[in-house]
């Protein structure tokens, strides 16, 4: 047998322990996450038992290493080993990771450590007279605590009998030897971050406890009645009564009498490699989210692509030397290429750069012009003498005007830290992006959009529409909306965009949040001739309009895009359902693509950690209702308390013992009282995942999926199938 692992990984001492306590001889290999000897989960350590058999849970191969004999004793020794794996692992990598522990973790870990030691006051171990698998997991993770006199007289020193417990373990002949051949720090990068290969930081901020997703919930309340009837009705019925699931096509249409469910996700700027932040904002949730509604059966079609107008490619494309239609084709490919590593499921991923684009842009603009919603002004912009253009957008920097904020690096369109729209000209010293010189004043003739005019039709829109928005987008709204809404400029003096096709404007293109939003449009022209059923469908077809983003681009979609649809006056769909969220901060600061500082997708790819692994985590984090934290730590310890120790340990184990005692065949099941039990449970948490969901909070609707696996690790627990099997017939 080899355990293949790498440096530091506490885990390992999980298996070398339980090796030499059952006397078996195992290699130790030192591994990475680019080696061939993973045929699942790249997860370390992981102990191959043969070319046939081989264990990425380090608990589930500590207990085939070292056995419990006694089958009434297996269940409470798993049992243990989830608490250890759920509860105590996560805190104590918290406390080793953390510069700066927070007096909640602190206290957190305390309560799980005096739960130990009131485990073992009557006992020798925590079984009680034996040595078990159970106690070689939970010294392991104790073991960095106990090594370091610090932590040691921070966390150990009112628990007598844990001590004891761990003087114990450690004067034993099996223990020292497995110290010795792992050969890692104790206190060093801990092993919840070592598993996965994550890179070790040089120190991280202020930790809070993470916990297990239940920890302080409410005392639940048991299946009523009503509950337990439909979960035995279901069992005999349910099979009958599932819908005819539609015809897979690539790319589908709307069908009458059917729910038709449009699904975008916010265009990402083609500028630059996406990170974590924007993946969770917008693909990533509204990927999540179109998985559920195909699984409703629900008609469902889901388009996304890259913006690529403005000036956020033009300065690109001076800063690397080449031209904005280069810099479009290579981020094009880059943002492509990492969608597809995260698994994202787009019916159609566009571009914007396109002569649909265009066509349709034009169009839309020369319909408002004839509609009254268009006017010329005369306004004054910057001018960069040295660059000799007007400054635009992200050409220009300043200090944001709004009272309160005055935020020193706002752009000439939005300030990042308040959301609020800017016009250039109203900067703070204001300073060229490319060059930095303090611009000058110029007159320029532009186009605008009466949003004035609009403001009624909007104001009366969204009264109705926003029972459907996330928290966030209702929010930001709600701020713009405090003000009567001014008149916006719609062109600019720039050279990449779609070009105005007015007389006399014919230098200029048009703002890069007019043209954007109307690309979910051309896009869906990319994808089907048809695209009209979608956003301008008949009256007998029920169309719902779902969008994602990150609450900075809330504005343009509860505003500008609302309000191009309205004045044009062509029956298009309206968003129903604006999913927005807060922001992804990273390790307790702010992503910055500019700065280089968070985790971007290609980074995710080349660290080896599959895909799921931070879909999952992602999911798990999600800004729903306040910013979130990325963290490393976290990541580690979550992947191995939820999702593999978690659902993982659930799967494995029902799997395990179905193939082990049926031959890999499921037998006839006759319901007990407990089961049935456990199926309203299960029923109970569906419902409330299909209620969050269904409302575009995912990461609560996570929970329940998770509650799901947790229950069946705690029914099998209390039903213990492995004792059933010693009766006759009819237990089995």
């Amino acid at each position: 047998m080899k355990i293949y692992t790498n440096e530091n990984n506490t885990s390992t001492l999980k298996l070398l322990i339980a090796a030499n306590l059952a006397g078996k001889k195992v290699e130790l290999v030192s591994a990475s996450f680019d080696d061939d000897v993973f045929a699942g989960p790249r997860q370390l350590p992981l102990l191959a038992v043969d070319d046939t058999l081989a264990f990425f849970s380090s608990n589930a191969a500590a207990q085939y290493l070292f056995p419990v004999l006694d089958l009434s004793d297996n269940g409470q020794c798993q049992q243990i080993q989830e608490w250890e794996a759920t509860r105590l692992q996560p805190a104590v990598a918290s406390v080793l990771s953390c510069k700066t522990v927070s007096s909640d973790l602190r206290q957190a870990l305390q309560a799980l450590l005096a739960t130990l030691d009131t485990m073992l006051e009557k006992h020798q171990y925590i079984l009680g007279d034996k040595l078990s698998a159970a106690d070689v997991s939970v010294y392991s993770s104790v073991f960095p605590l106990w090594h370091s006199p610090d932590l040691k007289a921070a966390f150990l020193a009112d628990c007598a009998h844990l001590l004891r417990w761990s003087d114990e373990l450690a004067a034993s002949k099996a223990v020292q030897e497995a110290i010795a051949q792992w050969g890692g720090s104790p206190t060093g990068p801990f092993g919840a971050t070592s598993a996965l290969g994550i890179p070790q930081l040089p120190s991280l901020a202020t930790c809070t406890p993470g916990g297990s997703p239940d920890e302080g919930a409410a005392v639940e309340a048991g299946p009523t009645p009503e509950e337990l009837e439909t979960a035995r009705d279901n069992w005999s019925h349910g099979r009958e009564r599932l819908q005819t699931p539609l015809e897979h096509r690539d790319i589908v249409l709307p069908v009458k009498g059917r729910k038709n469910v449009l699904i975008t996700s916010a265009l990402p700027y083609v500028n630059n490699v996406p990170h974590l932040g924007n993946i969770i904002g917008c693909v990533l949730s509204a990927d999540i989210f179109a998985r559920y509604c195909r699984l409703c059966d629900y008609n469902t079609l889901f388009i996304s692509g890259t913006d690529e107008y403005g000036t956020a490619t033009e300065t690109k494309a001076l800063e690397e030397g080449v031209s904005p239609r280069e810099i479009c084709d290579k981020y094009f490919e880059i943002h492509s290429a990492v969608y597809r590593w995260f698994d994202i499921g787009f019916d159609y991923f566009g571009r914007t750069s396109t002569p649909q684009q265009t066509e349709i842009a034009q169009r839309m603009f020369l319909k408002l012009r004839d509609n009254g919603f268009v006017s010329s002004q005369t306004v004054d912009q910057l001018l960069c003498q040295k660059c000799d253009r007007f400054l635009a957008d992200r050409f220009v920097e300043g200090t944001c005007p709004h009272p309160g904020c005055l935020y020193p690096d706002a752009r000439g369109d939005q300030c990042d830290k308040c959301g609020k729209l800017i016009n250039a000209i109203e900067l703070i010293s204001p300073r060229c992006k490319v060059c930095a010189t303090e611009p000058v004043v110029r007159p320029s003739q532009q186009l605008f959009i009466e949003l004035g005019q609009l403001e009624p039709a909007i104001r009366s829109w969204v009264s109705v529409s926003q029972a459907g928005w996330s928290g966030p987008a209702r929010a930001v709204c709600r701020a713009w909306l405090r003000e009567p809404l001014r008149p916006r400029a719609v062109t600019r003096d720039l050279k990449w965009g779609v070009p105005v096709p007015v007389a006399g404007f014919t230098n200029k293109v048009f703002y890069v949040w007019f043209d954007a939003p109307i690309g979910y449009l051309s896009i869906t022209q990319n994808a089907t001739h048809e695209f009209e059923k979608w956003w301008k469908p008949d009256k007998e077809y029920d169309v719902k309009l779902y969008q994602f983003m990150a609450k900075d681009n809330v504005p343009f979609h509860v505003v500008m895009f609302p309000a191009t649809l309205i004045g044009v006056n062509e029956g298009h769909v309206l968003v129903n359902h604006l999913y927005a969220t807060e922001y992804l901060n990273y390790e307790d600061g702010k992503f910055s693509k500019s700065r280089g500082v968070g985790v971007f997708g290609t980074d995710a790819q080349e660290t080896g950690i599959p895909s799921d692994v931070w879909r999952f985590y992602l999911a798990s984090i999600r800004p729903e209702t306040s910013d979130s934290n990325f963290s490393w730590v976290e990541l580690g310890t979550r992947n191995n308390s939820e999702l593999l120790n978690n659902l993982g340990n659930f799967c494995h184990r029902s799997l395990t013992f179905c193939c082990n005692m049926f031959g890999g065949r499921v037998p006839d099941v006759t319901l007990s009282a407990a089961d049935v039990e456990l199926i309203a449970l299960v029923n109970r948490e569906i419902a409330a995942y299909v209620q969050q969901l269904s409302g575009g909070r995912l990461r609560e609707a996570l929970r329940h999926v998770l509650s799901v696996s947790r229950r069946g690790n705690q029914h099998m627990q209390a039903q213990q199938p492995w004792m059933l099997l010693k009766g006759g017939e009819e237990d089995k």
